[in-house]
C-alpha cells in the first residue's frame, strides 16, 4: 500500500517473468503474449541488438545491452510494473541473480522454460530466416548443437520457485556484484 495525500492506494506485487531457452523455441512469442496478458514491460535483447548493430551480433555489445535492459526492468519492478525478460538466460547463475534482484525489490518471479527437438528448432529457424530475416541471424547446426550442450536446464524447483536461490559464485560477495561483472556497464 502507498499513501498519496489522504488516499491509500493498493499496489499489487510486481512480477518478473523470465523466458529461458535456446533460439527459436518460442520465447519471444510467449513474451509478447505475457506483455499483453500481464501488462508487462517486454525487454527483448534481439530487437535492441538488431536496431543498434543490424547484421552484426557482437557478443560484448549483447552483454551490455542485456545489462542495460535488466537495469530498466529492475527499475520498472521498483515502480510496480510487471516485466518480462526475453532472452535465453541459459546459465543458472543468470537466473539466480535475477531471482535475487526481484526478491530484493519485493517482486515475484515466474520462470518459463522453452524446449524443442533440434529438428523442430531448425525448422522454425529456417522459417524465420525465410519470412523475417531482419529479426534473426544465421545459425548453423553446429552452433545450435553447441548451445544445446551449454544450457543449464532449469530444475523443476527453479521453475516453480520452490528451490532456494543459490548464493553468488566464489569471488562475489553478492548477486548484485556478480550482475555487474556478468553484464558490464559498457563495451570494452
Amino acid at each position: 500500500m502507498m499513501r498519496f495525500g489522504r488516499n491509500l492506494v493498493m499496489m499489487k506485487q510486481p512480477k518478473l517473468f523470465l523466458t529461458v531457452g535456446l533460439p527459436c523455441t518460442g520465447k519471444t512469442t510467449a513474451a509478447r503474449r505475457i506483455e499483453i496478458e500481464q501488462r508487462a514491460l517486454r525487454l527483448t535483447k534481439d530487437e535492441w541488438v538488431k536496431a543498434l548493430y543490424g547484421h552484426e551480433n557482437p557478443p560484448s555489445a549483447g552483454d551490455v545491452i542485456e545489462g542495460r535492459l535488466i537495469e530498466i526492468g529492475l527499475r520498472a519492478l521498483e515502480l510496480g510494473i510487471n516485466v518480462v525478460i526475453d532472452y535465453g538466460l541459459w546459465g543458472r547463475d543468470e537466473r539466480s541473480a535475477l531471482r535475487q534482484a526481484a526478491a530484493d525489490l519485493g517482486a515475484t518471479v515466474e520462470m518459463r522454460y522453452f524446449e524443442l527437438t533440434p529438428a523442430e528448432q531448425r525448422r522454425r529457424l529456417d522459417q524465420r530466416q525465410a519470412e523475417a530475416p531482419h529479426t534473426t541471424w544465421p545459425m548453423s547446426d553446429e552452433e545450435l548443437a553447441q548451445w544445446a550442450a551449454n544450457i543449464d536446464i532449469p530444475t523443476p524447483g527453479e521453475l516453480d520457485g520452490s528451490e532456494p536461490i543459490d548464493g553468488p559464485p566464489d569471488g562475489f560477495a553478492t548477486w548484485n556484484e556478480w550482475r555487474g561483472h556478468r553484464w558490464p556497464p559498457s563495451v570494452s
